[in-house]
């Protein structure tokens, strides 16, 4: 069975090449067939050049495929799975957290067990800040109470999956896309599979929490229409409030302007959802593709 590595590669010019040489000693009698497909997202560093120098020495088959400017890692993902020609999948970070010694126990779990479709890699024990840990938990708590498809805790894009996966996720043709939600929608017999994130080898995170908010919102509103009938819950509930006031204010003070100020905070947060959502039916309309490849380099074509 040759495993495909999609590999999205944001200015990892020091980590490119470890990446490499730990997978083929990982890999060794262990995994016979495997290709690299490393996606380089428009980075500002030496990636392209060690990519390049990569494919031109490496002894395995090794592909890199060039963004024109950086698109980001789901356009990567993307890309490198449109690129791929393996039996199955496997999608990790650039950065060595996720060894390679957990794709050899996803990819054995796929070849021992042929009903299993798909092999999600989740964190048990999340090396992080107490705030950061707070803030993720909040985020699955609330996207599993409002979402029709189930979003496993700790679960990232690290997985390996079979061709069947890989072909209904290249069908979506979303150009807003969210990789985390996209995978439990297609749904297949997916297995989970704990493991320990390791530290970077070099570099720093390319997440801060900012980015992590938008990508937050991002899966929500691409997964699940509850937020736009949050306006008509709190319309009624100001309503109430404001005709509560009316009937029971015995003394007859004025109380027309934070009744006014909370019909119009409603109808404000209505119009932000709204504009949302319409923002996302706007750029899905323009049919845009999710990347433009300046190229491609494969040392075995």
């Amino acid at each position: 069975m040759k495993v495909s590595l999609i590999i999205p590669c944001y200015n990892e010019e020091g980590n490119v090449r470890p990446l490499y040489d730990t997978v083929v000693r990982t890999f060794e009698d262990k995994v016979p067939d495997y290709e690299f497909v490393f996606v380089n997202d428009g980075s500002a560093d030496r990636t392209p050049e060690v990519l390049n120098d990569l494919v031109a020495t490496a002894d395995k088959p090794v592909k890199a495929v060039h963004f024109s400017r950086n698109y980001g890692k789901e356009s990567a993902i993307l890309a490198g799975l449109s690129e791929a020609s393996g039996d199955c999948f496997t999608i990790m970070d650039g950065d060595l957290q996720q060894g390679p010694d957990v794709v050899v126990d996803m990819v054995r779990y796929l070849e021992e067990h042929p009903d299993c479709d798909c092999v999600t890699a989740f964190q048990e024990d999340r090396h992080e800040s107490p705030l950061m840990i707070f803030f993720k938990n909040g985020f699955y708590g609330l996207i599993n109470r409002i979402s029709d498809v189930e979003f496993v805790s700790g679960a990232s894009d690290f997985r390996t999956f079979r061709r069947n996966v890989r072909d209904a996720v290249l069908s979506m043709p979303e150009t807003s896309r969210f990789s985390k939600g996209i995978f439990p929608w297609v749904g297949f017999e997916t297995h989970y599979m704990p493991y320990v994130a390791a530290e970077r080898l070099s570099g720093t995170s390319k997440w801060n929490f900012l980015k992590l908010w938008k990508y937050a919102i991002s899966g929500i509103i691409s997964f699940t229409t509850t937020p736009l009938r949050l306006p008509l819950v709190f319309s009624g509930i100001t309503g109430a409030a404001a005709l509560g006031s009316a009937v029971f204010d015995k003394q007859k003070k004025d109380r027309a302007l934070p009744a006014i100020l909370g019909t119009g905070s409603v109808l404000l947060l209505g119009i932000g959802i709204l504009g949302e959502y319409i923002a996302r039916v706007f750029q899905e309309t323009k049919h845009r593709p999710v990347s433009i490849i300046k190229e491609v380099l494969d040392n075995h074509r």
